[in-house]
């Protein structure tokens, strides 16, 4: 089995993921008018703006930090040290370039999934990928099949992820036996989950911010007391990132394509940009100003602080340990408590494995959430079905603490492909909607008005969207 799915990912992952993620950045980078560089400076307003509460969602803030509850995981930590281990340091420039190009496409996502969004039976919006392909392209078929997809990653795989890193963190740390943790993860999940999508979301709204701030800050601690290491640090990433010492040994075509490849596999999966996974978040918004664009742009934060603040962060702490966290063949979550350990002392390992709690179970949280709302999608949300997909997340978070570590994350790197590929199908078809949306709002930005999306204006749109979703806003 392990030999299969590494030859499944060396198709998917060799050629035609890199290119497809390369070449869907770039093309909404230009097709929304270099957006994400537009509005880089007006994150703070966005932030502010995104706190105003409207009827029928969650805050755009509270979208903000549901799906970096479900970003910010395991892969900011255990994938990181994975990829620098893969690809060497240069793998982190290429998680880098997947932020900065996926910042586009999570624009693109993100906004489609607000445009196309419905209320469910209790008033709340719901949306996402299967709703897009649905309403947006008229393929429901396509809808099911991603949403089936979504089921199978985030109701099962992913979770083995976030529970493996959790357990082996805690066995490292305090030999904690990997039952124990998987139980006890399992339990506290099934506590949250019960609260409800609006119930997560003020959760999340705190403790995203918290424990985001607490490894951001631990960096900068041990980035500070090395500060003569940083130079050397930074130099070996861009000169790993393209093979520029590897070259004179004619290492140069391995070298750079394992870097780039290690760094798009760990970076799409820390920052999910074209996955189709944010969406689902994105959508549940009651988004201001109420333009499907703002919301696109609130999230086009998640990706920067995921992978640019986030996931550097986690790589920092790794190379600046050097070689020595390397020395007797640890990986993945280890790798990051043995740096941490060496850098800062005994506390690391412990503070890791209070860190990897936090993050995987953030994680898992929302992916039940995701993968509750595309049961949504399918019809098939009764009560039954609700805590059959309960138990089955339960089961999968006790069988991903038991699980070898090579095994999950290559079962987690073939879903993560499929997934992309009918995600990023659908966005490249409906790019004509996202370009008129990314002008529509950037229009209105000009003439110094507040956005307000008027459905009426574009009659082909209207049609499709879901009545009640648009048509009730203040016109211009």
């Amino acid at each position: 089995m392990p030999d299969f799915l590494s030859f499944i990912n060396d198709v998917l992952w060799g050629s035609i993921m890199i290119y497809l993620l390369l070449g869907a950045g770039v093309w909404f980078t230009l097709r929304s008018d270099f957006i994400q560089f537009r509005y880089i400076r007006k994150f703070g307003r966005s932030l502010k703006n995104s706190v105003t509460p409207q009827p029928g969602g969650l805050t755009s803030f509270q979208a903000l930090c549901t799906s970096l509850a479900a970003r910010v995981g395991s892969g900011n930590l255990a994938g990181v040290a994975l990829a620098i281990g893969a690809g060497g340091p240069g793998a982190v420039f290429w998680m880098w370039v997947t932020a900065v190009i996926g910042m586009a496409t999570s624009f693109a996502e993100s906004s489609l999934a607000q445009l196309y969004k419905e209320k469910d039976k209790s008033g709340q919006f719901r949306g996402g990928p299967a709703w897009y392909m649905a309403r947006g392209l008229g393929m429901r078929w396509m809808g099911v099949l991603f949403s089936i997809l979504l089921l199978v990653a985030y109701g099962l795989i992913f979770n083995t992820v976030q529970a493996n890193s959790v357990s082996h963190a805690l066995r490292y740390a305090f030999e904690c036996p990997e039952w124990v943790t998987g139980g006890l993860l399992a339990v506290f999940t099934l506590l949250t989950i019960t609260t409800g999508i609006k119930g997560v979301a003020r959760l999340m709204q705190w403790l995203v911010p918290i424990m985001a701030l607490l490894w951001v800050a631990a960096s900068l601690f041990v980035t500070l007391t090395h500060l003569n290491l940083v130079p050397d640090v930074i130099t070996t990433i861009f000169s790993s990132a393209f093979g520029w010492r590897e070259a004179a040994s004619g290492a140069l075509g391995y070298t750079l394509s394992q870097a780039l490849t290690a760094g798009f596999q760990r970076g799409m999966f820390s920052n999910e940009a074209g996955m189709g996974s944010t969406p689902n978040a994105a959508a549940m918004a009651s988004s201001w100003p109420p333009h499907p664009a703002a919301q696109g742009i609130v999230q086009m934060i998640g990706v920067f602080v995921d992978t640019i603040v986030i996931c550097s962060a986690s790589a920092m702490i790794v190379l600046l340990a050097g070689p020595m966290a390397h020395d007797d063949g640890t990986s993945g979550i280890q790798l990051v408590q043995q740096a941490l350990v060496n850098l800062a002392g005994d506390w690391g390992a412990g503070f890791v494995s209070l860190i990897v709690i936090l993050f995987a179970f953030s994680s898992i949280v929302m992916n039940y959430i995701y993968a509750e709302n595309n049961l949504i999608f399918l019809r098939l949300d009764s009560r039954n079905t609700l805590w059959l997909l309960r138990i089955a997340v339960m089961l999968m978070v006790m069988a991903g603490s038991l699980l070898s570590l090579p095994l999950v994350w290559q079962l987690a790197d073939v879903i993560m492909a499929l997934m992309a590929i009918t995600n990023l199908t659908a966005i490249l078809l409906l790019s004509p909607v996202v370009t008129l949306i990314a002008r529509d709002y950037l229009r209105q930005r000009k003439l110094g008005v507040q956005p307000v999306f008027d459905a009426t204006r574009y009659p082909e749109i209207e049609s499709q969207i879901a009545p009640g979703t648009w048509d009730d806003l203040p016109r211009q």
